[in-house]
């Protein structure tokens, strides 16, 4: 006799690697800026051979954690976007806790993130933003998305969109730079810091801006992946 097959029964849950969760997380990034993720996009993002990436796009359609079709750009599913932002939580609690409570240099931690976002339990996950206070940010001003995946805008504000007069307090910098992040943590640069505009120098020259009590110049690229939020102006400074 030959058994019987239940061929209800459900199938068990693929199994999303840390590869997968790496590119869900790649796209849910690049995807932030408004422009189409395109395959060549990603490919850069992740430093990996085209052919790579599309093999592993691929797969990750055939699981319905993207939608993506032969020469046409990628985008998560709901289901896609919930992993990517569950890792991103993982990352940003990560960041905060290595800052916080083991006392690592705000340059340091986003490398280390990177190591340990994919090996976090929940209940680990819920005992970090317990100690934490359930924090909101990260040491850089990324939001950190909730336990059931709601995530804050970022001010789409940056150093570079202000006129001389403005004020504005900063809100995020970017992480991915070690060197650089050092260069404006040593300047003061730093979210909740405020940031008065002085002078725009002509011919696409730096930016003289004042933090705290000193002032420094920053080229325009530099200038233009620093979220302000504007608080006013004060049109007596020269």
């Amino acid at each position: 006799m030959h058994a019987m097959t239940d061929e209800s029964a459900p199938t068990a849950a693929p199994r999303i690697t840390n590869a997968m969760e790496d590119y869900l997380k790649a796209i849910y990034h690049l995807g932030g800026d408004g422009q189409p993720v395109t395959m060549q996009r990603l490919a850069e993002e992740l430093t990996l051979s085209g052919p790579s990436v599309t093999n592993m796009v691929k797969r990750l359609h055939e699981l319905g954690l993207v939608n993506h079709t032969r020469y046409r750009d990628v985008a998560l599913t709901p289901a896609g976007e919930k992993i990517a932002l569950r890792v991103i939580r993982h990352h940003r609690l990560l960041e905060l806790y290595l800052t916080e409570s083991l006392g690592f240099d705000w340059d340091q931690v986003h490398a280390e993130a990177e190591r340990l976002e994919h090996h976090v339990s929940a209940e680990l996950e819920a005992r970090i933003a317990s100690v934490l206070g359930h924090p909101t940010r990260d040491p850089h001003g990324d939001p950190i998305p909730s336990p059931e995946g709601e995530i804050d805008n970022v001010s789409p504000v940056v150093l570079s969109d202000l006129e001389p007069g403005e004020v504005a307090t900063i809100s995020r910098v970017p992480d991915r730079d070690s060197e650089q992040l050092r260069y404006l943590g040593e300047r003061g640069v730093v979210p909740g810091q405020t940031v008065t505009v002085l002078e725009i120098l002509p011919f696409d020259g730096p930016i003289r801006v004042q933090v705290g009590v000193e002032e420094h110049l920053f080229g325009r690229p530099l200038a233009a992946r620093i979220n302000v939020a504007p608080l006013g102006g004060d049109s007596d400074i020269k």
